[in-house]
């Protein structure tokens, strides 16, 4: 019987350590493809590379799995790997991460272990990122990975339901279960450092806070505070369906 193909991706780079805990879990449930960047890559959402070539090349990072760093960001890794690597065979499951920090709330909008999934969910293959609270390099990843390996198999068991994508967030210390939940309505309000370089030009770096606009008991901010693992599924369609009455107005508009 053919076991399960995985797709294992991140942003954080293909020697990161969050990756290989995830490859550790993955490898013992299904036949895993990793393809990763050959930097870190945070932050870097939906972007895709159509300026210069990509590469990509087989590293021995993971033992007997198939590996590959490529230059481009995370969403041309899984472009790559369904397009370039195993284009004779559809993925099953494609899992990103483990994210070195958080990917709760607004922060799915700017991930790339998020997004990374989202690139695979559009193409129909059910799809997850894993991200834990804590960016450090040598983060314990050991709690997380029995509850990650239990909800791979039940996504390639049952499914995701009627989405094909799923954010997934875990604290740190001790986990007290899973929640499934909604997305908290937060922000990161921004502030930009200025200085100037060794030859007097001036630049500017990124800074800021994170805020949290609700208290809502059953957001994924709410459910990472209370010590349980956060799920989130999410959907392609951006439209706010709330929004279109109220502006059927413009349809008058003549010029």
């Amino acid at each position: 019987m053919t076991r399960p193909l995985i797709l294992a991706t991140n942003d954080d780079g293909i020697l990161a350590p969050g990756l290989a805990a995830l490859v550790e879990v993955v490898r013992s449930i299904g036949e895993v493809i990793v393809v990763a960047p050959d930097s870190p890559q945070s932050g870097m959402g939906h972007a895709i590379t159509i300026d210069q070539p990509l590469r990509i090349n087989e590293v021995e990072a993971f033992g007997e799995i198939k590996a590959y760093e490529c230059s481009g960001t995370p969403v041309d890794c899984v472009k790559l790997a369904m397009n370039v690597i195993k284009k004779d065979r559809p993925f099953d499951l494609c899992v990103s991460g483990i994210n070195h920090g958080s990917n709760a709330s607004i922060n799915i909008i700017y991930s790339g272990t998020f997004v990374s999934c989202y690139e695979a969910s559009l193409e129909g293959v059910n799809s997850i990122g894993f991200s834990l609270l804590d960016y450090a390099f040598d983060a314990d990843f050991k709690p997380s990975q029995k509850y990650i390996r239990e909800i791979c198999l039940k996504v390639l068991r049952d499914g995701i339901g009627d989405t094909k994508l799923l954010n997934v967030n875990i604290p740190t210390g001790m986990i007290h279960g899973i929640r499934v939940c909604k997305q908290a309505d937060a922000r990161w309000v921004e502030e930009f450092q200025q200085g100037t370089d060794p030859r007097g030009k001036k630049y500017y770096w990124l800074t800021g806070r994170f805020e949290n606009n609700g208290s809502e008991q059953d957001s994924d901010l709410k459910a990472l505070a209370d010590g349980f693992i956060s799920m989130v599924p999410s959907m392609h369609d951006l439209t706010h369906y709330g929004a279109l009455p109220a502006l059927k107005d413009f349809e008058n508009i003549e010029v």
